[in-house]
């Protein structure tokens, strides 16, 4: 493993299958922000205690492939709640267990909105 440690908590994990792929074996990007943008959404959900969406997502940049095989790791950690959104710090690590090592790949920065049953933001419980 590299010294480096994730932020935040582990909110997803999941297995780098073939089928998100491309022909030379790296995991498509969009699956990858795909995984961040869940895992968003379910650390955001329980904030929020309701429905919410995604509004924008900054400051992404990939800096490692995912390889099939690995397994990616989520990890949230709530830098802001505003009255309607959550602004939350996500990091995404692969796991390459064929060589034993954790490896940061992205990190970016989500944004996202709650929502009442009529689709309209709604306050967030300031707990």
């Amino acid at each position: 493993m590299t010294n480096a440690k994730p932020t935040g908590e582990l909110t997803l994990r999941t297995l780098a299958m073939p089928g998100d792929a491309n022909p030379a074996g790296d995991i498509f990007g969009g699956w990858v922000m795909a995984q961040m943008d869940l895992a968003s959404g379910i650390r955001a959900a329980e904030r929020a205690r309701g429905r919410v969406v995604t509004a924008a997502v900054k400051e992404m940049a990939f800096e490692l492939p995912v390889k099939i095989g690995d397994t990616l790791s989520v990890y949230t950690d709530i830098e802001r709640v505003g009255r309607t959104s959550i602004t939350l710090r996500v990091e995404a690590w692969a796991h390459r267990s064929r060589y034993n090592q954790q490896e940061k790949v992205t990190a970016g920065t989500f944004i996202m909105v709650a929502l009442d049953e009529d689709g309209k933001p709604k306050l967030v419980p300031q707990e």
